[in-house]
This record gives structure tokens, C-alpha cells and sequence, in this order.
């Protein structure tokens, strides 16, 4: 099916400065061919793509993180020369040989080490591995005619061999000969007595004085700039050299010979040579990407095929890198669009991280739809946009006669033409570049429409009217850049949820403008408007404190239900123990008597067989069938004396019971108290077999049956001493708790009871502190230690879903738990 998509404006990528990302990337390319992949980086809305892309640059950084074997070095493009032999008669150019033979075997070794490395590390890769393999007869006969220096071997050929021995004996002759000249020049004084043999035209020659030139016969190649000085070759060697100039030409026959065949060879495979050149450009894209990667510690984050976005500590890569340098932190961002809140409207001071924040949502979504890894955390959530668009800047023009706010009137309207459910658009300064009312009612309808389209998107502004958009439902969510009203700096910080100020007052007082003229703008701004901006800054204060009195509350509630809970399971298990022993009392006495009986018959009976009088037996056994009856009856009346007593106790506690709901019915309203326990409250509300008590500004639930209503006047209160000490040791508690639970359990090398009672406590602490997910690291090996931590998972109620961790974080060496 045909996606369309859609990338605005034509600059898009200088505006969120992809370019930069590109030259960077491109740098760590080592070949032409690698660069070219870097040209042809685009975006794409393709997930398999996507997927595909990152999971072989994710593989790249194990390579590299985990070796320096990899062959990085003499990827020499050698497509061009490839495609030329294909026609017949041509033959491969001597001097681009070496460079057929480095490059072949570059590729050789790659396919080697990747079909090396470890399997389960690298699927990705490995399958590139088959493109790019080089026949071992190529390379062969390559070895066989060139040398490690690159010059083609003497024994290359036979012909070859005997033309290179007689070279080498006519240019020894040669040596010998012109030597003896030069020694007897020198004797006869021709020649001073420093004078060396010279090259000149690739001939050897003596420097002679113009004045004895005619003393040696020979052939004067060539003459000082002075004319004083002659280089000849002495007629005696003259012929010697000419038959070294016609064995050099016989050599470079026969090379060309060698060559051709060669090339004969070599011609049926140039297709798949040439595939496989390519594939070794692909694999210097990949390690180019990769090793960017690593630059600005980027990872893959999970891909999902709807449009929607979760980033956790986030950075723009560009601005990671610069603050490297001068040893200055970036402040991480946290942003969500889904489709409940789908345009996030940023309001916050000059200079705050506005245009930061938006520009890093711009460039990596698409870095990840071109490939690229991107800085964020392993678990961020990177969905997929068929459209993105983008309105930043300056785009006035003298050409096509347009302002500033004309250009950015043309953005809206391609972004309200062209958006859907699929598009994310960011816009920078919403509204401005006209007069502020008209502008803002601009920009309030175009966001409406965008909204109605259901686009997802991202927009800075200081304008009141756009935070005001913001509702519960609507789609569209406030955030704020956070701002240090006492030190009166950014803090480069996003928080959702919530409208920000512009401190424009602020910030003027901060550098110390006038304050007459401050002055005169307040009136003239009038008070309403401060108000609004000083009302937005308190209520958020407020809610965040709030936020903390209600996570105090509830934690403290949880540790109270959990101490009722525990008390109620004891109390419970102690009953219970107590009626087994009873019972087993019961069964213990009747096989006593049993016992007892039967080693009286076996008595009697001795006594019968030792023939003792018949009177005295009947006696005995009178005796001992008396003192049984007894004992049973003695253990019938224990038992139906507690049996009786059992039955009075459930009769007084149903006539309580009943008592209880006909004349102390509880209602909202009354003080209750917790029999057994020190806690007396108000109740605040009653649902069905369920009550909320308020105890000492702390609420929490219970079942109505495990209270009892009192008289408030007998109720005495807890003096303040003692509620502010039961509510500190809560409050320790919990924060000790807090302070030392770790969000994973490592159990590695632990005996299978040890790790299981170590997962109890863990889970125990966890649905303490009311933790959503949590991590168990029991490693993989031979899956013993993972059987034992999940027959024990499935025992815990309070447990949603457990699972193993992401192939890439881990896999089944990690269990993710996922609690109610």
C-alpha cells in the first residue's frame, strides 16, 4: 500500500539541523561508498524499515563496544573499474590492481568476521554477510601475480621470469661497464675525481666537461644550464641499453598479456563483485551510524507503530555535544503525546528551553524514522508519523515578497490542509509577528482545527489565550520550561500539565531596568493580567503541595491497612492453631484408651491361658471395662463442655451482632474504634461492606464488622505527644523504606530457597510502597534460578503479569513484574 508522506517546509532538515547530524555521520565513514549511503539517508514511515535500520546500527555498537578486530581499512571504491572490463578487449589498469587486491580482501575479512562473531549477538549483520563474499580463486590469483608491495611478481609468468632475468643481466653489464669508463676518465683527468654516474632520460651517464666531451665516444643526452657541463652515455654501453629498452617493452607486453587473462577470469563475476562492493559501503554506513551513536550515547528506543511518543531523559545530541566540551550538564526531557494528549502547548520565559525543547522533538523523531539511534532512555516509547512539519525562524523573503508573518501564515495553512491523525507539527512562537490580539485569535483557531484533525504536536507561546485551551479531554495539554524565582534563572526544565509564566517583570527587575518605567508598565499592563500570571504560579504551587500531603496520606494509609491486616492473620492463625491442638488432645486421649484396652485383653488373656480361677478373671476384666466407661465419659464431657461453650459464645456474638445492626448501626459520622487496637477515628464515608476512618489526618479502609461503635464522650483522644509520634514512626518507616528500595533484585549466584525468600521480602516491600513495576535479575544460564522466582510469582495475588525484560535489555536473564 502507498503511504504518502510529507515533509514541510523544503529546509526542514537544516531547520532541526539534520544537516549537521549528516556531515557528522558522514565523517566516520572511511569509504566513497559509505558516504553515498549517507547521501541516500532519508525518512521513512516504513516500520520493518525502521526496525531493520536500527537493530543493525544497535548490533554495529555491540561490535564495537565488545572488539577492535574489526577490519576498518582500505575500502577502496573499485565499482567504476569493475564496470569498465565488462567490455570485451579491455583489461584491468596495472595500477589500480593493488587496489583490487586490498579492497577484495577488505571485503573477504568483513564476511569472515561477521560469520565469526557470536550468533545470537549480531542476526541483523549476518545476513549481510553472504553479499559481500569474494571467490577464493579471485583472490588467489591475485596473490599469485602481485606481491605484498603491490609489483607484479617475477614468476607471474614464465616469459615473464626469463624477460626479468635478462633485464637483470644486460643492467648489471650496463653498471660494470660504465664504471670502468668513469674510473678511466677520471685517471686521464677528464673528469674531476667526485664525479658519480647520473640518470638522465632513465639512461646512465658520466658528467663530462664540456671542453673533453670529445674524448669519450658516446651520445651527449643532455647539458648543464651553464653549458660547462655534458651528460653522455658512453658509446659503449649505448647498445646494451638500447636491448634493455626493448626487454622493458617485451614486459610490459607480457604484464598486459597476464592482465588480460586475468581480466578474462575476473569478467563473469563484475556483478556480484560490484554487489558486493556495495554491501561493504552499507557495512561502513552501519559502523558510521554506529559509532555516532556512541558519540552521543544513544540507544534504540522501542518503536510502535502508532503515532505517539514517550521520551525519558531525552537530549538534543547537537547541544549534548557542545556542552561536552565546556564540561556543562544537559538537562534531560520528559515528554509524552498520545492520543488522549496529543498537542502539548510550552509556555515559560525567554530563553528558557522552548525552542530547545521543540527543536529535540523535531530532529530525533526524524533521526528515528531515518535509522539513527537516538539519546533518550532504553525504555522510551518512539512511534511512527507519515507527516512532519515544522514552522521556526525567520522565513521572511525579498523575493517571493513575503513578511515574516505572511510565511508563517503559509505554514498554517499547508499544516491545516495537509494535517491528519498521522502528522506531527511544531510550531515556534505561535501567533506572533502581527498585532498580539489578532495574532493570538489566529493562532487559536489554527490550533483548534489542527486539534480537530487530530494531529499531534508540539507548540511554544506566550500567549494566554492558547494555555487557556488546555481542558481535561480535549486533547491538547499544557507544559511549562521551569523557572527559579529566587535565583530569577531558567532551570531548563519541562513540566506537563501545567501553563508557565514569562517572569517578563521578573527578568526586567533581575537586570535592573528602570524602575519608574517598570512601573508605568504594570499600569499600563494592568492588574488583571499580573494577577493571572501570579494566580497560575500559585495554583501550582498549591497543587504540588497537595500532591505531597495526598502521597503522604496514602502511604501512611497503606502501612496502616497493612499493620490491621497482619494483626487480623494473626489473631486468625492463633484460633486455629488453638482448635488443632484441642483436637488433636481429643485423638491423642482416645488412642490412649484404645492402647489401654488392648493391653488389658492382653493381660486377661495371659491370665486365661496360665488357667487362673474364672472368678478372679471375671473380676479383673469387671474392674478394667468400669475404669474405661469413665474415662470415656470424663472425655465426652470435656468435649461437650467445650463444644457447649462454643455454641454459647456463637450465640452471645450473633445476640451482639444482631444487637449491634438493630441498635448501634454505624453511620457516617460516628467514632468507631478497632477492638484490640489504639486507633480510634471518625467515619468518613461507608460503602457496602467497607468503611473509610479519618485517624489522626490520616484516612484508610476496613470491613465494618471489624469495628465498634463508641460514645464519643467515652472516646478519649490520643494527646498530641502521641499522635505526633505514632505518625513519625510511620513516617520514618515509610521513608526508610523509600529511601533504601531498589527498583531491581539481583538474585545471581543465590541457593534457590535463599533467592526465593529474598523475592518474598522484595515483593512484600514492593505492594508496601505501592510500586507499579519492578525488576528481578536472576540471570540466565540453565534457567533453574528463572523456574524457581516464577512458580513463586504465581502464588502472589497482588501480582498483574509478570514477563521477561526486552530481548535487548536483557531478555530472559531479567523478569519485568507488573503489580496491581
Amino acid at each position: 500500500m502507498y503511504i504518502c508522506r510529507m515533509i514541510y517546509p523544503g529546509n526542514f532538515e537544516r531547520k532541526i539541523e539534520f544537516d549537521t547530524v549528516r556531515e557528522m555521520v558522514r565523517k566516520n565513514c572511511i569509504s566513497r561508498m559509505g558516504a553515498e549511503y549517507i547521501e541516500e539517508l532519508n525518512f521513512t514511515s516504513d516500520f520493518d524499515k525502521i526496525q531493520l535500520w536500527l537493530n543493525e546500527t544497535m548490533e554495529f555498537k555491540i561490535i564495537l563496544d565488545n572488539s577492535s578486530g574489526f577490519p576498518a581499512q582500505d575500502y577502496f571504491d573499485m565499482r567504476d573499474e569493475l564496470q569498465r572490463i565488462t567490455i570485451e578487449g579491455t583489461f584491468i589498469s596495472p595500477d589500480l590492481l593493488f587496489d583490487l587486491k586490498t579492497s577484495l580482501s577488505a571485503i573477504n575479512d568483513v564476511a569472515t568476521f561477521l560469520v565469526k562473531f557470536n550468533v545470537a549477538s549480531i542476526p541483523y549483520l549476518k545476513n549481510i554477510a553472504p553479499g559481500i563474499s569474494v571467490e577464493p580463486f579471485i583472490l588467489k590469483h591475485l596473490s599469485s601475480i602481485l606481491d605484498d608491495k603491490g609489483n607484479i611478481r617475477n614468476n607471474a609468468s614464465e616469459e615473464l621470469a626469463v624477460i626479468r632475468k635478462k633485464l637483470i643481466d644486460k643492467e648489471k653489464a650496463v653498471d660494470k661497464k660504465i664504471n670502468q669508463i668513469l674510473r678511466s676518465a677520471k685517471q686521464s683527468g677528464w673528469v674531476a675525481d667526485n664525479a658519480e654516474v647520473t640518470i638522465r632520460d632513465g639512461r646512465q651517464a658520466i658528467p663530462l666537461p664540456a671542453s673533453h666531451k670529445r674524448k669519450i665516444q658516446g651520445l651527449i643526452l643532455d647539458e648543464s644550464a651553464t653549458g660547462q657541463t655534458v651528460f653522455m652515455e658512453p658509446g659503449e654501453v649505448l647498445s646494451i641499453n638500447n636491448e634493455i629498452r626493448e626487454l622493458k617493452g617485451a614486459e610490459r607486453r607480457e604484464i598486459i598479456r597476464i592482465l588480460k587473462v586475468f581480466t578474462e577470469e575476473l569478467r563473469p563475476f563484475v556483478p556480484e563483485l560490484i554487489l558486493a562492493y556495495k554491501e561493504l559501503g552499507r557495512i561502513d554506513f552501519i559502523r558510521a551510524k554506529a559509532k555516532f551513536a556512541n558519540l552521543i550515547k544513544a540507544v534504540k528506543p522501542i518503536i510502535s507503530a502508532n503515532p505517539e511518543l514517550n521520551w525519558k531523559n531525552a537530549v538534543h545530541p547537537l547541544l549534548y555535544l557542545n556542552h561536552k566540551k565546556q564540561n556543562k550538564p544537559v538537562v534531560p526531557l520528559d515528554i509524552s503525546l498520545d492520543t488522549e494528549d496529543r498537542i502539548l502547548v510550552i509556555s515559560g520565559p525567554n530563553a528558557g528551553g522552548k525552542s530547545v525543547c521543540l527543536k529535540t522533538v523535531g530532529l530525533l523523531q526524524y533521526m528515528v524514522q531515518c535509522g539513527l539511534p537516538v539519546p533518550v532512555k532504553e525504555d522510551s516509547v518512539s512511534g511512527i508519523f507519515n507527516n512532519l512539519f515544522i514552522d521556526i525562524g525567520d522565513e521572511q523573503s525579498l523575493e517571493n515578497d513575503l513578511s515574516t508573518y505572511s510565511s508563517h501564515l503559509l505554514n498554517m495553512k499547508n499544516f491545516v490542509l495537509h494535517g491528519d491523525n498521522k502528522t506531527l507539527f511544531l510550531v515556534d512562537e505561535f501567533g506572533t509577528g502581527t498585532e498580539p490580539q489578532l495574532g493570538g485569535a489566529i493562532a487559536e483557531a489554527v490550533l483548534e482545527k489542527l486539534n480537530n484533525n487530530s494531529c499531534f504536536g508540539v507548540i511554544t507561546t506566550h500567549y494566554s489565550n492558547l494555555k487557556l485551551l488546555a481542558r481535561e479531554g480535549n486533547g491538547i495539554v499544557n507544559g511549562a520550561m521551569l523557572f527559579d524565582t529566587n535565583k530569577m534563572e531558567p532551570l531548563y526544565q519541562l513540566v506537563i500539565g501545567k501553563p508557565g509564566s514569562s517572569f517578563a517583570f521578573e527578568i526586567a527587575r533581575k537586570i535592573g531596568f528602570p524602575k519608574n518605567v517598570l512601573k508605568e508598565a504594570e499600569q499600563k499592563t494592568g492588574k488583571k493580567q499580573l494577577d493571572f500570571d501570579e494566580q497560575l504560579q500559585q495554583l501550582d504551587i498549591e497543587k504540588q503541595q497537595l500532591n505531597h500531603q495526598q502521597q503522604e496520606f496514602k502511604v501512611a494509609d497503606s502501612f496502616l491497612s497493612e499493620l490491621i491486616e497482619k494483626y487480623e492473620n494473626l489473631k486468625n492463625d492463633l484460633e486455629e492453631k488453638k482448635k488443632k491442638i484441642i483436637e488433636d488432645a481429643h485423638d491423642e486421649a482416645f488412642k490412649l484408651i484404645e492402647s489401654s484396652n488392648k493391653l488389658i485383653e492382653h493381660t486377661i488373656k495371659e491370665i486365661r491361658e496360665s488357667q487362673a480361677e474364672k472368678e478372679k478373671t471375671r473380676k479383673l476384666r469387671k474392674e478394667v471395662w468400669s475404669k474405661k466407661e469413665k474415662l470415656k465419659k470424663d472425655i465426652h464431657s470435656i468435649k461437650n463442655q467445650k463444644e457447649n461453650t462454643s455454641i454459647e459464645k456463637d450465640k452471645t456474638s450473633d445476640k451482639k451482632q444482631e444487637e449491634k445492626a438493630q441498635d448501634d448501626k454505624i453511620r457516617v459520622g460516628d467514632t468507631v474504634q478497632i477492638p484490640d487496637q489504639d486507633i480510634t477515628g471518625e467515619v468518613l464515608s461507608i460503602s457496602g461492606d467497607e468503611i473509610v476512618l479519618g485517624f489522626n489526618s490520616i484516612t484508610f479502609r476496613t470491613q465494618i464488622e471489624k469495628v465498634n461503635k463508641i460514645n464519643p464522650k467515652e472516646n478519649k483522644k490520643p494527646t498530641s505527644k502521641s499522635r505526633k509520634a505514632g505518625y513519625a514512626k510511620i513516617a520514618n518507616d515509610m521513608n526508610d523504606k523509600l529511601a533504601n528500595f531498589q527498583f531491581q533484585l539481583d538474585v545471581r549466584g543465590k541457593r534457590g530457597e535463599e533467592a526465593v525468600e529474598l523475592v518474598r521480602q522484595y515483593i512484600d516491600d514492593a505492594i508496601l510502597l505501592n510500586m507499579k513495576e519492578i525488576k528481578i535479575l536472576h540471570g540466565k544460564g540453565h534457567g533453574i534460578l528463572r523456574t524457581l522466582v516464577h512458580d513463586y510469582l504465581r502464588t502472589i495475588p497482588e501480582i498483574k503479569q509478570f514477563k521477561d525484560e526486552h530481548i535487548e535489555r536483557g531478555g530472559h536473564g531479567i523478569t519485568v513484574v507488573i503489580l496491581k
